[in-house]
């Protein structure tokens, strides 16, 4: 697809961000063993200024990536282990009943983990549901509240989880709109057989692989704001909008698929990941403008969450990545009439 190049957007800034982004990359890797796609997919998530939702089964480097991860940005790291017996307050924090030298009490704020810059969700599903929701307003609007008084939390602010499937035992299903939060959802596969040898060697032996810091919180804010920067055309734009809503059985037109299985499809915030995730997508392809595939590219982790399928949908075993694979198939890049060339 041609598109004119933005001048406004120095091609230094692009070197910098991919030579950022591969440097982030390399040192994660230096504790992770394979799993390219999960790491991508996280960072890409993180300079998109959303939050991400780690599946996969116990065992698989969740929690690891998400710590080596805090060290190579740099930032304050606080990890919180979902249990059922968690409470809202152990999250969020709470007032406690402090004594003034004359001996009259007042009540200060303690403030929980959630004040961090990289919060660890391990095990979300693990906790009842109203406690996963403490979460919500931390997420979306990067403040708490406590007794009527509100605290904003710094900047950045990430929500990482991790999350055991939901066939696991003692697994609770997130509510809905905390789901839409997350920028993605990221599945973490079983490693191949190089790989876990490769992890043997490194978790087996004397040496402990070191990662060493190479971005920190005030070039982050500073590559967040260049995705922000990079212009996405009105076509493609338009694609974006009409790959969400093919996600809705009621909509005119929708795959087969889409109508047959899905109940509710993605959210207002699934067409906003779309564009924002292809954004950075964008910018580490080196170009300095969005096109169709960066869409395609992200809108598996960026919708695979948002998609609910109803109960024929869910008796046939059906996936809603298959749901996805659908609509990128059968939704085509131009609308009728257009001359765009792609």
């Amino acid at each position: 697809m041609a598109e004119n190049i933005d001048a406004s957007i120095p091609q230094a800034e692009v070197d910098s961000f991919k030579k950022n982004f591969e440097a982030v990359s390399q040192e994660v890797h230096k504790v992770i063993v394979g799993q390219e796609e999960v790491v991508t997919a996280t960072l890409i998530a993180i300079l998109a200024d959303g939050h991400a939702l780690l599946e996969g089964v116990p065992g698989l480097g969740k929690t690891l990536l998400i710590s080596t991860l805090s060290r190579v940005l740099d930032l304050q790291f606080k990890r919180i282990q979902f249990t059922p017996d968690l409470m809202p307050a152990d999250i969020v924090g709470t007032n406690i009943i402090m004594e003034h030298t004359d001996g009259t009490k007042f009540f200060q704020f303690q403030q929980g983990p959630v004040f961090t810059n990289i919060l660890l969700a391990d095990e979300i599903n693990r906790a009842t549901p109203k406690t996963q929701s403490a979460l919500l307003e931390a997420m979306q609007e990067r403040h708490v509240t406590q007794a009527g008084k509100t605290y904003m939390l710094d900047k950045p602010f990430f929500t990482l989880a991790t999350q055991n499937p939901l066939e696991m035992e003692g697994t609770y299903p997130l509510p809905e709109a905390q789901l839409d939060r997350f920028l993605f959802k990221i599945m973490v596969p079983y490693p191949g057989a190089d790989d876990l040898a490769e992890i043997l060697n490194r978790t087996t032996g004397t040496q402990v692989p070191d990662p060493q810091k190479v971005v920190d919180g005030k070039q982050l804010l500073e590559m967040k704001s260049l995705v922000r920067r990079v212009p996405i055309a009105h076509h493609v734009t338009h694609y974006a909008v009409r790959l969400a809503n093919a996600t809705h059985s009621e909509i005119p037109g929708c795959p087969t698929m889409v109508k047959q299985f899905v109940k509710i499809g993605s959210s207002p915030r699934g067409a906003q990941t779309l564009v924002l995730a292809a954004k950075v997508e964008a910018l580490l392809n080196g170009r300095f403008n969005v096109a169709f595939d960066d869409i395609r590219k992200i809108a598996m982790p960026g919708l695979r969450h948002r998609i609910i399928l109803n109960f024929e949908g869910e008796a046939e075993g059906i996936d809603p990545d298959d749901v996805i694979a659908a609509c990128i198939k059968e939704v085509p890049v131009r609308e009728k009439g257009s001359t765009v060339e792609v």
